[in-house]
Formats: C-alpha cells, sequence, structure tokens
C-alpha cells in the first residue's frame, strides 16, 4: 500500500466486487487500520476523484474492508466503482468516526445501504441483545439476509414497502413504527435516507422515547 500524501489515503488492493442486489455492490479491499464496527472511511477510485464517505460493512476479524454502494446514474464516483475488478486499485483512509454501539440493549433502525454499520456489528459478534427494524422495497433489497436472519432470528424485523414478503410486515419501517410500541427504555440507532432518519426519530420521540436516547446516521 502507498500512500497518497494530499488526500491522506493508502492505494488499496481490490480483492472482490459483487452485485449484492441491482445497482447495489458489496466492495472488499485491503485495510488500512483496525476499527470499531460502525466507523467509516473515506474512499476513491483514483486521486483525482473525491473520495466519498463509506461506513465499514465487514467483522474486525475480517483481513479486509467491506463497503455497501448504490450505483448513482450520472454520479462522478460509484459508475467508477462498479467497474473495478480483482486487483484493481482504490484509495482508502483509515478508520473513523462515533457510531458505534456500547449499549445492552439496542433496537437499530435501517433502510438502503444504511445497513451496513449493523452488518458490521454482527459479523463482529455484537448481536447479543439486539432487534433490527429493516425496511427495503422488495425481496431482492434484503441483502445479506440470512447472516441477519441466523444471528437475530426473530429480533430481525423486516419490513417491506413493496408487495407481500413472507415472515415481514407490509409497509414502510416509519409506518412499522406508529404501529409499534415504543420500547421507551432501549437505546435507538438509525441509520439510511435523511427522510427515513428523520421521520422516524420524530415518530418515536412522540412516542415518549427520550432524543439522548436516539443516535443517527445518514447512510454511507
Amino acid at each position: 500500500m502507498i500512500l497518497a500524501e494530499k488526500m491522506s489515503l493508502k492505494t488499496c488492493k481490490v480483492f472482490e466486487n459483487s452485485e449484492v442486489a441491482p445497482s447495489v455492490y458489496y466492495l472488499k479491499t485491503e485495510r488500512t487500520s483496525d476499527f470499531i464496527p460502525g466507523q467509516m472511511i473515506r474512499l476513491t477510485e483514483n486521486i483525482k476523484t473525491p473520495p466519498r464517505l463509506y461506513s465499514i460493512a465487514s467483522g474486525i476479524h475480517d483481513d479486509y474492508f467491506g463497503i455497501i454502494y448504490s450505483v448513482v446514474k450520472g454520479g462522478k464516483l460509484t459508475p467508477l466503482l462498479s467497474g473495478l475488478k480483482p486487483g484493481d486499485k482504490v484509495f482508502c483512509s483509515s478508520a473513523f468516526g462515533s457510531f458505534t454501539d456500547p449499549a445492552k440493549e439496542t433496537i437499530w433502525i435501517a433502510t438502503g445501504t444504511g445497513i451496513a454499520p449493523f452488518l458490521s456489528m454482527v459479523l463482529s459478534g455484537l448481536h447479543s441483545g439486539k432487534t433490527l427494524i429493516r425496511g427495503a422495497r422488495q425481496e431482492s433489497d434484503f441483502y445479506f439476509d440470512e447472516i441477519f436472519k441466523l444471528k437475530l432470528k426473530d429480533k430481525y424485523i423486516r419490513c417491506c414497502s413493496s408487495g407481500e414478503l413472507q415472515n415481514s410486515y407490509h409497509g414502510r419501517v416509519t409506518q412499522y413504527l406508529w404501529d409499534h410500541e415504543a420500547d421507551k427504555k432501549s437505546k435507538y440507532m438509525l441509520c439510511g435516507s435523511a427522510e427515513m432518519v428523520v421521520d422516524s426519530r420524530d415518530i418515536l420521540i412522540n412516542k415518549g422515547v427520550s432524543f439522548t436516547q436516539i443516535i443517527s446516521e445518514i447512510y454511507f
């Protein structure tokens, strides 16, 4: 790995770049540092393209950084990332960030690629006492589904907003929160689109959850 001085990034070899859902990819690269599940990295395909922030979606014992990204049509970076092959190079920073979960009882809420930090936590063995409420449009969007089913069992709640999906709630995450009683003692961690995070936070507060018990991050 060679240091890119101007950006405090290192060149890292790509190990894998697979499409896990339509236009959604899981990229594995060399690790640049140790990390705490929930942290993120800066990453870019070349030093001329500004790096973007991505939550780490791999376990602390894995010998790679994993990230989940959606290809944005007309975007400056993600179309380039989607063309990467094993052996290609990317530029990565060390891990940083404070979206971490030291609590014993936590309710995770995620949509889209906002599932990444919670995947990292589960892969790192931090799933005891956790509940995951996950929203997606259709079955194919519940990537890494089997991992969460295995580790969280009945504490893994899928909310499918488009069509019926067996063993799932039919509707958005926000509607699920309105329809169910809030746990006022647990900590909540929200990661997803800005709209979901803001709306979910407002619903939880409306139901009596203290603002101090809610931490959130717009998905990276």
